[in-house]
């Protein structure tokens, strides 16, 4: 440190002499200046201004060397100005590194004290449960000297090995759904052929079926179109076929007509009932339809020809519905084990008048010798069975003769239509002396009659006996022809 001092004198000497040497050279060279301007406002002459210019370039000379001994000087000050400043750079750039550092430390600090953990979001397994399940491998392992924290990354190190369990289960389940899957996909394929196969084995089956008398194939066609059948002729098919199947009775039931029309019918009945489209087994039905034979497209034809010749509006008032039902009935007195037929009868139900007509199955006979005509009494089938019908038929009295199915009252009682007669069926007679009123007998037997139509035996037996009587007639007309000739 005193050399440094002895050092800083004699520079500090230095740079004062050269400044008093400055301003002393200065003030020589205003003075010559001022002179030689003086001389100049005399007009001295030129030669003792040469003087004053020689000593004006000494004083010249003698300022660059000054200039030059300052700057001189000012380097070196410079020198040891930055070589002093080079610590203190140095120790504030330490300052400034420990300042950064501790800023960064706080910083860490509070992120620390603000972190929040997500343990205390996972449902752990109590340390009861983490005691006597877990494994040794993590119960063992020390991973803080802390013993609360030690015993929390435990039990979470025991919730991550088992949720890697369980996602190992989860693969293999969901392998095992892939495989189960792929079984269904087969068994489903399987199962949508399966209908194609039952199709024709029961096409197959059909000659087995018609040799052993088990007609089974054809009875599932038939309940399948029953349930397509308007209400009331389904009444008169359930009827019927009960009274065959519980007791017996000699008769045969089946269904022909269109099955699309009958189809887009109950389509339309079920949106306007209940607003939606009805959910009906249409390919089930039309799987299982059954196959329209010649005898069939016969009937079809012979209808199509008898409606042809009716004029639009009859034709609209005596709209059927496409199915119709076909009764046969045979004879129970017979001893073969096929007995003969002795009559069909055709069903059918017309939408607008709301009544079921009836006739026989391929019969034109005038209603002179029809046996259905009057096989109750006062029921020849040309009158309109309700007044409903008699309104949307223009108020008409009389039923289209031309046709060969009929409107008949015991039809209606068989199908279920119930109506109100349009006249009492009580008649009253005069009081008797004793106040009471005597009923007719002719009353009392037709409303016997009418209980009785209500019944399928009563009617099959009366159809029955009337084509047994029919025929024997014929027969004994025959008989007697011939004995004649």
């Amino acid at each position: 440190m005193e050399v440094d001092m002895a050092e800083a004198l004699p520079a500090r000497k230095m740079e004062i002499t050269a400044y008093e040497l400055l301003e002393k050279s200065r003030t020589s060279m205003d003075e010559i200046v001022a002179k030689m301007l003086l001389m100049k406002k005399e007009g001295r002459p030129k030669a003792e201004l040469r003087e004053l210019i020689t000593q004006m370039s000494l004083h010249f000379i003698n300022l660059r060397q000054i200039n030059r001994s300052i700057l001189l000087e000012e380097d070196r000050v410079k020198a040891e100005t930055e070589c002093a400043k080079a610590p203190v750079d140095f120790t504030t750039l330490q300052l400034h590194n420990l300042l950064y550092e501790k800023n960064q430390i706080l910083k860490a600090i509070k992120a620390c004290k603000d972190f929040k953990s997500k343990h205390p979001d996972i449902e752990l397994v109590p340390e009861e449960e983490f005691f006597s399940s877990a494994p040794e491998e993590i119960k063992g392992t020390v991973i803080s000297n802390d013993s609360s924290h030690d015993l929390m990354l435990k039990r979470l190190n025991f919730e991550l090995f088992q949720q890697k369990e369980v996602c190992k289960l989860r693969e293999k389940l969901e392998q095992h759904k892939k495989n189960l899957l792929e079984t269904i996909a087969n068994q489903k394929k399987f199962l949508s052929s399966l209908p194609s196969h039952l199709k024709s084995l029961k096409k197959a089956s059909l000659p087995v079926q018609h040799q052993l008398g088990v007609l089974h194939t054809k009875k599932l066609k038939q309940n399948h179109l029953a349930e397509l059948l308007p209400p009331p002729l389904y009444v008169i098919y359930s009827q019927l076929l009960a009274q065959k199947e519980d007791f017996g009775e000699n008769i045969d039931l089946e269904i022909i007509g269109s099955i699309k029309d009958a189809q887009a019918i109950a389509h339309q009945q079920a949106n306007k009932d209940a607003g939606i489209s009805a959910n009906t087994e249409t390919k089930r039905l039309e799987d299982d339809a059954p196959d329209e034979d010649d005898d069939g497209q016969r009937r079809r034809k012979r209808l199509e020809k008898v409606a042809g010749k009716e004029s639009p509006e009859q034709a609209r008032i005596y709209q059927s519905h496409p199915l119709k039902i076909i009764l046969h009935i045979y004879d129970e007195e017979a001893s073969n084990s096929k007995p003969p037929k002795l009559i069909s009868l055709r069903f059918e139900y017309l939408l607008k008048l709301n009544v079921v007509c009836v006739g026989i199955e391929g019969s034109h006979e005038g209603s002179e010798t029809n046996i259905l005509c009057n096989l109750f009494p006062n029921d020849n089938g040309l009158e309109l069975p309700h007044q409903a019908a008699k309104l949307i038929a223009d108020d008409a009295v009389t039923f289209d003769e031309k046709r060969t199915l009929r409107p008949y009252k015991w039809a209606q009682h068989l199908a279920g239509i119930d109506f109100l007669p349009e006249v009492s069926p009580l008649l009253t007679c005069p009081e008797t002396p004793s106040g009471e009123t005597v009923k007719s007998a002719s009353v009392n037997s037709n409303l016997s009659l009418y209980r009785q139509q209500t019944r399928v035996h009563t009617v099959v037996q009366r159809i029955r006996s009337w084509k047994k009587a029919k025929m024997v007639l014929v027969f004994h007309l025959c008989l007697l022809l011939l004995w004649n000739k």
